[in-house]
This record gives structure tokens, C-alpha cells and sequence, in this order.
């Protein structure tokens, strides 16, 4: 068994070293997270995590999702990013690259209802995370993190054809690439905000700054009284560029995020945690850090969107082109992660569960990445709820 073990650690630690030099070009400071590459065939996910962390395989749900025939409710779109629901049903997606909000209904007509005037894209830059507000019958806001010239911030307006943008958080450091953008309504009501280290790597272990974080204020920008460090936003520090955040059903919240050459993670999020980048990527058995729960090569994922439904986080991969479905159990523990719809869409941004309990997921075809779009892309694609019994 040992050996077995360390034949596979090797076979994964041979494959990392030549995916760092394929893109030995591909610099922490300058370069776009895990460019496409032409399929290959990929090695089983090798089980890194420290020794006597809980290791299971969850049995599938009796409800889960038909992922061999989604029905398109939304096409000709370029590159969606954020993406979430209206009391009614309909969705609100942002369009990166043109800074526009459109709605999108099943059956109906897609229509532009925002465009974000200051929004300056390029990269991976642009309109990025959609939330609407919890409270949208009473107050019809609506959330968003975009790039502006000169920096990132997080808004919130109404809808209308050019909002007026009350400013939330702001003066957060740009880039072309790694400025994070995802954010969403926890539980608790509190906005959390995913921000990427924007090619400067030190700021992700400096309390001063914002980037490399992922960050929780109130509603209305201001700083809840019970975060870890008192008088800040900060919630999670040492963060590379976290795109994906979700919460299981006893309200743990888990983060994707983009490693540099070898691992990409899935990490479970505390109060205060420091996830150890730039010093550390992937799995460090440091206790000065908080290892990930998850780890792919990046080949592998480049995972960006995620949510969570009846047990089971779904992650939507770029690079990897999949979508993964990691069992996560009552006690937090996770399972052996499954790789679903490998190359079928190209590259996965972004999954949420509308309020029908079905599961949307975009692609993101439509940007300079190798993968060339079909003729419909970008697509909005929606997986339907269905009754399976689990297996013996």
C-alpha cells in the first residue's frame, strides 16, 4: 500500500512539474489563472490531505440533478459572470467584458435591464459578482463587484438602464488578472466578497491590505461588529484568488480558489483563517495555516463558480472544462469529488440553484482561453431535479 501511495504522489508531483514547465512563461504577478489547454487525459485525484482528516465516500442523494439533458435558457451571451435570482424566478447575469445586466426567464426573451457605466474591463477584469439583496421585495437592490479604471469595488443600486452606483467598498487594487469579483449573501444576511491578490502576492498575508481576503461587511458597507479583526472587513486572509463561495446546510462556508502552477483548492472558511498563500499552495500540514479540503491540479479544475445543493458541492471548472460534484457530509467531512459533463460545454464559470431548486450553470467560451466556442455560446445551462435512488 505504501508504495502504491508514493508511486501516485510521484506520478502527480511529475505531472505538476511539467505543467510548470509548459508554462514557464506564466508568472504569479502577470499572467491569467490556468489558460485552456487541448484535452488530456487526466490522472485520478490523488487524496492529499493531512493524515487523519475524516475520509469517506457519501453515498449519492436520493435527490439530485439530470446532467445528460439540460435545457438552454439563455444563448449569444459573452462571458456571464455573476449570476442570481429574483424573487420571481428570473436571473440576473452580468456580461464581464461589456459591463451589462441582463434578465433572463425560461421562455422568455433575454433583455438588457443595467449597464454599469464605469465598469473597465480587459483580462480577466470587468463586471464580475451579482448578489441580490435578501430583502429584494422590500428594498430592489441589487449587488455587484466590478473593475473600474483604477480599482475594484462593490456597489449596490436598482435596476434601471444606467444605475446610480452607491459605492460600497472601494479603492481595492486592480489588475488584469487575480481581482477575485465573486461575492454573495451568507446566512447571516452579511455580504462576503471573494478578492483575488491582483498579481502581487505579499498582500494576501497583510492584514492592511484587501486583496488575497475574502472580505464581510453589512448590507450597507459598513463592517459587522463580529468580524475576527475588530474595525475591519477582513474575514480570511492568504488567499491567491478565491471565485467561488457557498455555504452547506448547517451554514459552513466553503471557497474555490485559483492556485499558480500546482494545486487548486477547495477550502473550508473560518473566522480569521490564514489559507497560507504565497507561502504555502495546496496542502502544507503547517498549523500556522488552514489546508484545503480539496485539491485538483490545475489542469484538472481552475474551478471558479460553486453552490451548494442537498449535500453536494458543485463546482464549475474553466480549465478542466467539468463540473465537479464533491459529497460533503452532515459533520463537514468530504468525499471523493466526481468529475461530471468533462469537455461536453467547454469551460464551466459559473453554478447557482435557482429558487426551483434546479441548477444553472454558464459557460465561458467566449474569451481568449482555447476553447472555441459553438455556435450558441455563451449558453446559460439549466439541470433539472430528479428522483434517483441511492445504490445498495
Amino acid at each position: 500500500m505504501r508504495g502504491r501511495i508514493v508511486a501516485a504522489v510521484v506520478a502527480v508531483l511529475a505531472l505538476g512539474l511539467s505543467a510548470t514547465d509548459a508554462r514557464a512563461d506564466r508568472q504569479p504577478t502577470a499572467a491569467p489563472d490556468h489558460p485552456a489547454a487541448a484535452p488530456q487525459p487526466q490522472p485520478d485525484l490523488v487524496d492529499l490531505r493531512p493524515a487523519g482528516f475524516a475520509r469517506h465516500t457519501a453515498r449519492p442523494p436520493t435527490v439530485g440533478y439530470d446532467l445528460t439533458d439540460p435545457q438552454v435558457v439563455a444563448t449569444g451571451l459573452e462571458v456571464p459572470w455573476g449570476l442570481d435570482f429574483l424573487p420571481d424566478g428570473s436571473a440576473l447575469v452580468a456580461q464581464r467584458d461589456r459591463g451589462t445586466i441582463l434578465r433572463v426567464r425560461r421562455g422568455r426573451p433575454t433583455r438588457q435591464v443595467a449597464r454599469l457605466a464605469d465598469v473597465v474591463a480587459g483580462g480577466e477584469a470587468g463586471l464580475l459578482g451579482l448578489a441580490v439583496s435578501p430583502t429584494y421585495r422590500r428594498d430592489a437592490l441589487v449587488y455587484a463587484a466590478y473593475t473600474t479604471a483604477t480599482d475594484i469595488r462593490v456597489v449596490r443600486f436598482r435596476l434601471a438602464a444606467t444605475p446610480v452606483p452607491q459605492v460600497l467598498l472601494s479603492g481595492i487594487p486592480r489588475a488584469t488578472f487575480h481581482d477575485g469579483g465573486r461575492i454573495a449573501f451568507g446566512p447571516d444576511g452579511l455580504l462576503y466578497v471573494g478578492v483575488g491578490d491582483a498579481g502581487v502576492s505579499a498582500r494576501a498575508q497583510d492584514l492592511t491590505s484587501r486583496n488575497g481576503k475574502i472580505l464581510r461587511i453589512r448590507p450597507d458597507g459598513g463592517t459587522p461588529a463580529d468580524n475576527p479583526f475588530p474595525g475591519s472587513p477582513v474575514y480570511s486572509y492568504g488567499h491567491r484568488n478565491v471565485q467561488g463561495l457557498a455555504w452547506d446546510r448547517h451554514g459552513r462556508l466553503f471557497a474555490t480558489e485559483f492556485g499558480q502552477n500546482t494545486w487548486d483548492e477547495v477550502n473550508r472558511i473560518v473566522p480569521g483563517g490564514n489559507y497560507g498563500w504565497p507561502i504555502v499552495e495546496g496542502v502544507a500540514g503547517d498549523p500556522r495555516f488552514r489546508d484545503p479540503v480539496v485539491v485538483w491540479t490545475p489542469a484538472q479544475a481552475s474551478p471558479s463558480g460553486a453552490a451548494f445543493a442537498r449535500g453536494t458541492l458543485y463546482v464549475a471548472a474553466l480549465r478542466g472544462t467539468r463540473l465537479w460534484t464533491v459529497p460533503v457530509d452532515a459533520t463537514g467531512a468530504v468525499g471523493v469529488p466526481v468529475a461530471e459533463l468533462v469537455g461536453t460545454y467547454g469551460r464551466l464559470r459559473t453554478v447557482e440553484v435557482a429558487p426551483d431548486g434546479a441548477l444553472w450553470v454558464t459557460t465561458s467560451n467566449r474569451e481568449p482561453r482555447g476553447v472555441p466556442p459553438a455556435a450558441d455560446d455563451d449558453r446559460i445551462l439549466r439541470f433539472p431535479l430528479t428522483h434517483r435512488q441511492p445504490p445498495p
